[in-house]
């Protein structure tokens, strides 16, 4: 009876959304420059065009991947994700500000 129930329990939770978003890349700026920019202003990341981008799930490194165009829209297509494990640690960890969200599981 409890394996039947535990797994309607997982079943609902298959379907809560999560927050996927891509990160190019980062960088550092001074107050005194952030306040000055406008239309057309060029900030540069810390990362080359041949570098994969990162992948967060809920803000947590989750995989890597490659910038792609799909019917005219930004995609990402996964080149490196870390196993089912570290996956699930990743998603399942709570949100602990000390957490280094810069390591991707991979």
């Amino acid at each position: 009876m409890q394996e039947n129930e535990s797994g309607k329990n997982i079943e609902r939770l298959l379907d809560v959304e999560m927050s996927v978003t891509v990160r190019f890349g980062k960088t550092e700026i001074p107050l005194r420059e952030v306040v000055r920019f406008g239309v057309g202003s060029m900030i540069e990341l810390n990362r080359t065009v041949d570098e994969p981008v990162e992948l967060l799930v809920n803000n947590f490194p989750f995989a890597r991947g490659e910038v792609v165009v799909i019917d005219g829209y930004y995609g990402v297509r996964v080149t490196e994700i870390g196993s089912a494990e570290e996956r699930s640690r990743t998603l399942l960890s709570n949100s602990d500000s000390s957490k280094n969200t810069d390591e991707v599981p991979v």
